[in-house]
């Protein structure tokens, strides 16, 4: 009897091992979206609503586009559908070769459905033919063939740091990198290495760089239908700060004025070091950060250490070996967000936090983990060495690539261009366009020598009488 009641112990634990797992998963998926929303749940208005973000309806965000990129959504589109048709239809010639065929002529049938069914309808030709010639036609056109074909493509209002926006169509293949290169071409700015696509959520107050090397409709797509996110095209300072002053990740420990006399030698020797090999290191970050508890406006102090492969904390009571660190989080299904403002909305001790959460929870959930530091520069230090963790090598050739956009010819004429010019044109969206670039060493008028007047009046030119 007594291996029967071990056997039933287990059965009891494994059930409710597995009633918990559903009520997480319940959980989860009530913190992922509205219950119960009759939009969300409809597959038609949903699969619309994907085709554009930032927008009303897909009829505005047509109309945003630009005649080319219009054209370009019509043609593709247009051969997609074609190629399915053709597809369905050369599936089922084959098909119906099998049935009806024999052995024999098989092969001759096969190379028949290959080609492409003959037309025999001249009104087709005619539609074939005539090709829409209003931006009202081609918007028309795209409406149907969106509802036709099975793509995946989004039309994307981009926001400037000036207030403006620009309208692009990004393909599901399409990585931000190449999306950051239509974006150089349309403001006609310099390609500097701190250009950046940021996504911001209004409802968490936090905000995200997307990485070039990501596909960006992936991270589009799991956002809510009427969500108020928004894409930023903006400057960052922080991008590829790891890699241009590396010193400041991999000797954190040291003191500032050692840091300070760097050179450019010795940071391409700590790039070398850690990212140059084959295996990555990750900065060895550790320190005291306050964690808010789930559902609670408290913040308590724990310590910190960076991995690989995640954040990990050292239990009260315990040393920091690596025995007795407990993992806090892993970077695999996770990102990292900065905040705004949370001292006030969740009483931080500061205002320099940073959130880690998976892309699809787009709203307060106890599965978000939120850090507080002390200041800006420990922020910095914990953000860019995960990032660094998450991605490895994948973020240097991001940086490398970027630095060869950069010191193409055109970019360094057009930045040559920008330095020499006063940058007052209205709308631009550099942040830097404000400045006005003065010629060097040219005294103020307070420092040039006082004169007096001369004591005499000079004679009037001949032919002119004294007044």
């Amino acid at each position: 009897m007594l291996p029967c009641v071990k056997e039933t112990d287990k059965m009891d634990d494994i059930d409710a091992m597995f009633s918990h797992l559903l009520g997480e998963i319940d959980h989860l998926s009530q913190s992922l979206g509205p219950a119960g929303d009759p939009a969300e749940l409809d597959p038609a208005s949903n699969s619309e609503s994907t085709f554009s973000i930032g927008f009303t309806d897909l009829n505005e965000c047509l109309n945003e586009l630009e005649d080319n990129d219009l054209d370009a959504l019509v043609a593709d589109l247009g051969s997609r559908s074609a190629l399915q048709e053709f597809t369905a239809h050369q599936q089922g010639s084959r098909a119906a070769d099998n049935h009806s065929a024999s052995p024999a002529g098989t092969q001759g049938s096969e190379a028949a459905a290959a080609l492409p069914p003959p037309s025999h309808n001249e009104s087709d030709r005619v539609v074939q033919t005539n090709e829409p010639q209003t931006k009202a036609d081609k918007i028309k056109l795209a409406l149907e063939k969106l509802k036709e074909a099975k793509v995946k493509k989004l039309i994307i209002k981009v926001l400037m740091s000036d207030g403006s926006s620009k309208t692009l169509m990004v393909d599901e293949r399409q990585t931000v990198r190449e999306v950051l290169e239509k974006l150089f071409e349309k403001t006609h700015c310099d390609c500097s290495i701190d250009w950046c696509l940021c996504e911001t959520n209004p409802e968490l107050d936090i905000e995200r760089g997307f990485e070039d090397h990501e596909r960006l409709v992936d991270p589009l797509s799991v956002w809510p239908r009427h969500s108020e996110n928004k894409i930023y095209f903006v400057l960052k300072p922080q991008k590829y700060v790891m890699f241009t002053e590396p010193q400041l990740f991999y000797m954190w420990k040291k003191k500032k004025a050692c840091l300070s006399g760097i050179n450019e030698d010795a940071k391409r020797l700590l790039l070398k070091e850690n990212f140059g090999g084959s295996a990555l290191i990750v900065p060895d970050l550790e320190g005291i950060l306050h964690l808010k508890e789930d559902g609670k406006k408290v913040w308590k102090p724990r310590y910190f250490m960076l991995r690989a492969s995640g954040i990990y904390y050292v239990p009260k009571g315990k040393t920091k070996s690596t025995s007795d660190l407990a993992c806090f989080v892993r970077f695999e299904k996770v990102n990292v967000y900065s905040t705004s403002n949370y001292k006030q909305k969740y009483k931080a001790p500061t205002n320099f936090c940073f959130m880690l959460k998976h892309p699809c929870i787009q709203k307060d959930s106890h599965y978000i983990k939120i850090l507080c530091c002390d200041n800006e520069h420990i922020l910095s230090l914990w953000v860019n060495s995960i990032r660094i963790a998450k991605y490895g090598n994948v973020l240097y050739k991001n940086y490398q690539a970027a630095v060869k956009r950069a010191s193409t010819p055109q970019s360094l004429m057009y930045a040559a261009h920008k330095g020499a010019s006063t940058h007052l044109e209205p709308g631009h969206s550099d942040s830097h366009a404000s400045r006005i670039s003065l010629p060097p060493n040219i005294p103020d008028v307070a420092d040039y020598p006082y004169e007096a007047p001369p004591d005499f009046i000079p004679p009037p030119p001949p032919g002119h009488a004294t007044v």
